[in-house]
């Protein structure tokens, strides 16, 4: 409702459209692969296949958006266009299990912080949702370093 009433669409449609399917879909593939039968995930090398679709599908998803969100009227396009983009990104390297979806969180965060200080500047009361993206920025960064170690100790005990 707050991402409505500024005008970010983007925000709108990536939560709703975007995130919470991929949120379901990347659930499901850390349940169907723990690692060694354990309630962790298996953490998923990335692939020059995997990287080719993500930059391919990363670049089709900015574009499209760029042109629906300015056809919508979205408030701070460039912005909330990027934010698109590193949400998508994040969001697939969910699903892929891969420890940088934790840094694109993070560019997320970093975009989000400064759309939300756009709307901050016009009315004070937008700064709990700078707040808010800081502290998300804060947890993303904990998660990136707390899966890279998982990564290192999943590949120690890896006997091939």
């Amino acid at each position: 409702m707050i991402s409505f009433g500024q005008q970010y669409y983007g925000e709108m449609i990536t939560y709703l459209g975007m995130s919470s399917p991929m949120a379901i879909a990347a659930a499901v593939a850390w349940l169907k692969n723990p690692f060694r039968d354990t309630k962790e995930v298996a953490v998923r090398p990335m692939t020059k296949k995997t990287v080719g679709w993500l930059t391919v599908s990363t670049v089709l998803v900015t574009a499209a958006f760029y042109f629906i969100l300015g056809a919508m009227g979205n408030a701070s396009l460039a912005v909330s266009t990027l934010s698109v983009t590193t949400s998508f990104l994040a969001s697939a390297l969910t699903y892929f299990r891969s420890p940088y979806y934790a840094l694109a969180y993070a560019a997320n965060d970093v975009v989000l912080i400064v759309l939300w200080v756009i709307a901050a500047v016009g009315d004070l009361s937008y700064l709990s949702m700078v707040l808010c993206f800081v502290m998300f920025l804060a947890n993303d960064l904990y998660g990136f370093f707390n899966w890279r170690r998982m990564e290192k100790t999943q590949k120690m005990s890896d006997p091939s």
